[in-house]
Parts: structure tokens; sequence; C-alpha cells
């Protein structure tokens, strides 16, 4: 898909434990230290690869609720607020940190940018009728009857819950392309970008999230990129999951993947729209899809580590 005589175009798509690891608070402090382990691999492929960064937004989101429902000292700010809140903060928590490895490499300059990025949804999707993404704090079933937005019973308790549509288009698709064309390492579509809808020339935002690895898809499709890699807690995709027969996958072909599907072996709500979305960026025609955990990214770029998706 590149450009003759271009470095070849790597999106990394980081999930939510690039910062926060299991069992963890959440600070400030160890989120910098746990993004330590994407980022400087990312500073040593910066040498082969134009780079994209996408990364989820889940737990900070989550804090930005729990932290609106506790307080009425303020006026409380919609989702896609909170969303482009969380795409400033993480983005400039990885921008700082790989400007730090890279200059530890001896690279003194490499242009970075984290873009708040506007993703379009269809305000006809059928997910507006039926919400399925449940976020924010856990209520008790006597705090919900005040409530005015919907919620779900989850194996927490109950949270609110969004309607989670397919993305349509990057707004900064133009703008995102440019940037790479002139080598810049871009951080964008956090937590799956800003979901808005069109209004004539303008765009509204909506009350919904975006999963970030189709946002992650759109993006790739869009502007060409070569190789796409979603880095997970996982070492790469698994069968029987949780059970004494799991085994992970090497290599998925696209049959393979429809069989493992159909059989429900991954979960909605995490494994499978990673699979889906690497499935897709094959049929579409990308060099490399990969899964992998965040600490192997070398490793599964030289096919060591993770799972594999072939034509």
């Amino acid at each position: 898909m590149s450009a003759k005589g271009k470095k070849p175009i790597l999106l990394i798509a980081l999930g939510g434990n690039a910062l926060i690891r299991s069992g963890q608070a959440g600070t400030i402090e160890e989120q910098f230290e746990n993004l330590r382990v994407p980022i400087k691999q990312i500073a040593r492929l910066s040498k082969d690869y134009r780079i994209i960064i996408t990364h989820g937004n889940g737990p900070q989101v989550g804090n930005l609720l729990l932290q609106q429902e506790n307080c009425d000292l303020v006026p409380k700010l919609p989702l896609e607020i909170l969303v482009a809140q969380t795409e400033g903060q993480i983005g400039f928590m990885i921008e700082s940190s790989l400007d730090e490895e890279l200059m530890a490499l001896g690279i003194d300059f490499q242009p970075l940018v984290s873009l708040i990025t506007y993703v379009v949804v269809d305000k006809n999707d059928p997910a507006f009728k039926v919400p399925s993404k449940p976020i924010g704090p856990v209520f008790t079933e006597e705090e919900i009857k005040s409530l005015e937005y919907q919620v779900v019973k989850t194996a927490k308790g109950y949270r609110r819950v969004v309607a989670s549509p397919k993305p349509v288009t990057i707004v900064e698709k133009r703008e995102i392309k440019l940037l790479m064309e002139n080598d810049f390492i871009v951080i964008c579509c956090g937590g799956g970008g800003i979901p808005v809808v069109r209004q004539g020339r303008a765009f509204s935002g909506v009350d919904a999230v975006i999963d970030k690895d189709f946002a992650s898809l759109c993006l790739a499709g869009e502007i060409g990129v070569d190789i796409f890699l979603i880095a997970t807690d996982e070492d790469g995709v698994m069968i029987n999951y949780g059970t004494d027969k799991q085994e992970k996958l090497e290599s998925l072909t696209d049959s393979k993947t429809e069989d493992y599907i159909k059989q429900g072996q991954f979960p909605a709500g995490s494994m499978l729209p990673k699979v889906k979305a690497c499935q897709e960026f094959v049929r579409m025609g990308g060099v490399k899809a990969v899964i992998c955990s965040v600490d192997s990214i070398c490793d599964a770029l030289e096919d060591k580590a993770g799972t594999r998706f072939i034509a």
C-alpha cells in the first residue's frame, strides 16, 4: 500500500492495559510507568515504520463519569466532551513518553502530534435503538431509581449503558494522511474517537462510544495502512479461553476465524471486535494484521509472538 520509497505505515492500537494494569488504582504515576513498555518498542520501530498510535480510554472516561456523579458543584458534561478530554490527556501522556524514549535512542528530532479526532457515525445505526456498551460507575438498585439515563445490570452491578455504533469515516483522515506523508508519528482516534453525526455541513456530538478497534480499522482503510497491530493484555487470540483446554492460536485464516466466531469462542466485549477488525483488515488487502500482548509488539511484527491473520 505504501508509496514507492516510503517506509510502510504501521498502525498500533493500544488497549486500556497499556496504561492501567489489572489490580492497579490507576494513578498517573502507574500509567506513565506502564506506558514505558509499549512506548520503548514504538520508539525503536519508528526507524523502520511510519507509525499511527490509537488507544483505548475506558478507565479514564469511567473515572471522569464517577467524578461527575459525586460532585454537583459544577455543571455535568456530555459524554462526547469527556471523550475529547481523555483524548487530550492520554495523547499528552503517550506523546511525552515517546519523545523521551526517542531522545534516549539518540533521535533528536522526530515530529509527533496528538490529534483530537471526530468519527462520523450513522444516526440511523441500529445500535442506537439497542444500547449495549456499559460505561462509568456501578450503581445500586436503589440509586438507579433517580438516574436520568438507561442502565444495564452487569456482573458488578448496574451501570449506565450507551450505544456503540459502527464508525463510518474519520473526519481528519486527510490531515492524518498528510502528516504521515511528512513522517509524523500520529496519535489519534483515542477511545474510538469523538462520535458525531452530520447535520448539513456541520457535525453534532452524540451520546455513544465507538469501539477503538473498529475506529482503527476504519482509519487504516481510509489512509492505506500496511500493518495493523492490536496490543492487548493477552499473548494472542485464544480458543477455549479460561478452561484447561485453552490454546493460543499462532495464525488464523479467514475461514477458521469464521468458524471460531460461529462457535462463540471470542467474548463479545473483549476479543471479538479485535478479531473482526483484523479479519476485515486482511480482507481489505492489508499486508499483515496481528493481535499480541503489549510486551511483545516488536516480536509480533517478526512473527515471533501473537496471532497472525492470513488471507
